[in-house]
Order: C-alpha cells, then sequence, then structure tokens
C-alpha cells in the first residue's frame, strides 16, 4: 500500500468519524427533545384524567339528587297535525314518496294515510 494512499484512507476515515458524531449529537439532541415532550404529555395526560375523575364525580352527585325527568309523550292527534301541516305545504306524507314535493297535485296514499290516522 502507497503512503499517498494510506494518508487518502486515514483522511476519509476522519471525515466519516466527523459526520458519524455529529448525526450522534443530533439523535442525542433529538431524543432529549422526545423525552421531553413525552414526559410533558404525561403530566398533562394524568392532569386531565385527574379532571375527568373530579367532573364524573359531580355529574354523579347531580344525577343522583336531581330524579330523572320521564320523557315528554306526544300526544297522537300532535303528530297527525303535524304530518296534516306538512301535506298542506306541498309535500308528500305517505310511505311511498314521503318528503319529496306534491307540485300541487293531491296523492291519494298521503291522504288515505290521514284518513287513516284521523279516525
Amino acid at each position: 500500500m502507497k503512503e499517498g494512499n494510506f494518508l487518502d484512507r486515514v483522511m476519509e476515515f476522519e471525515q466519516q468519524l466527523e459526520m458519524m458524531h455529529e448525526q450522534f449529537r443530533e439523535l442525542i439532541g433529538f431524543v432529549a427533545k422526545m423525552t421531553e415532550e413525552n414526559h410533558s404529555l404525561q403530566l398533562e395526560n394524568q392532569h386531565l384524567r385527574t379532571r375527568l375523575e373530579e367532573l364524573s364525580e359531580k355529574v354523579q352527585v347531580i344525577e343522583e339528587q336531581v330524579p330523572l325527568e320521564k320523557p315528554r309523550k306526544m300526544d297522537i292527534g300532535e303528530g297527525v297535525d303535524n304530518l296534516a301541516r306538512i301535506y298542506n305545504e306541498g309535500y308528500h306524507v305517505c310511505n311511498v314518496h314521503y318528503g319529496s314535493s306534491r307540485k300541487g297535485e293531491d296523492c291519494l296514499f298521503c291522504l288515505s294515510f290521514l284518513s287513516k290516522q284521523n279516525s
């Protein structure tokens, strides 16, 4: 092996080591940043869990104190009145064409449905 070739290889190896050393420093910096971010997220997560538990306890106390209201039963006549209003506004209320425009024409299906509901 020639002396010039040997020195070139040593210098090339030194450059590679410097590059690797720089990459290693960057990697250490990245790991430090990720570790710090992970710790911060863990603290935030713990804080949110604690807050969620507090709110859940408050909701449970409120639910125990306030009786649940029974849902208001809709008067059947009220529903039929709503369907009749929709029909009069020009829309189908029958199961065949429900919701589509009647274009001013009467629909036997709708009329039959409404007459059954009123009886």
